[in-house]
């Protein structure tokens, strides 16, 4: 089983968060989900990012890095949204890494210092028609990586909704989550 750091969006630690942390315990894993946000909860998108803009996107990457330094090594980076900015720092720079999991968000490896680790395993997911995933280029940072490394897959689900995984948002795919979530586990499990 996987240990697992697992980093939320910009709406901060909502329900759903804890659901999907909750399914990944459920299949045995060990998942640390830590609130990079102090306790705030945004209802928009927009609001969540002004909070992390006010306290500096660079201090919220340091949180999430700072919630790694008590975990071991030999884990999985998992990000939603802003917090793949921490996770794939993390996958990217700490060694003995087992693998990355990046949800709705992909940054290009230059903004991290070096490239892609050619033997991390990593998946990306997004929705394929996502306003930030798609519209703002993440989707080509994610193609960045996978053409990269032996071991990533970039999977795309139709839709255009940013958090389609998180059961507590209107925004929830139940559908295109349960296949995000059998891939994920398929991950883990190796």
């Amino acid at each position: 089983m996987a240990e697992i750091l697992l980093l939320h969006h910009a709406l901060g630690l909502t329900e759903g968060m804890h659901d999907f942390a909750g399914k990944l315990r459920e299949a045995g894993h060990t998942v640390h989900l830590p609130d990079l946000f102090e306790g705030c909860v945004f209802d928009t998108v927009e609001d969540g990012l002004a909070y992390a803009q006010s306290v500096g996107f660079e201090a919220i990457i340091e949180r999430g890095v700072r919630a790694a330094s008590a975990l071991p090594q030999e884990i999985v980076y998992a990000g939603f949204s802003l917090g793949v900015l921490a996770a794939q720092k993390l996958a990217q720079t700490r060694e003995d890494t087992r693998g990355a999991l990046f949800f709705y968000s992909c940054v290009p490896t230059s903004m991290f210092g070096s490239p892609w680790p050619v033997d991390l395993p990593v998946q990306i997911h997004g929705m394929d028609a996502d306003p930030y995933f798609v519209g703002e280029g993440d989707i080509e940072a994610a193609r960045e990586i996978v053409a990269s490394a032996k071991h990533a897959e970039l999977f795309l689900y139709p839709g255009d909704q940013h958090y389609f995984a998180d059961s507590s948002l209107s925004s929830y795919d139940a559908e295109a989550t349960a296949l995000l979530l059998k891939r994920v586990l398929a991950f883990l499990a190796k």
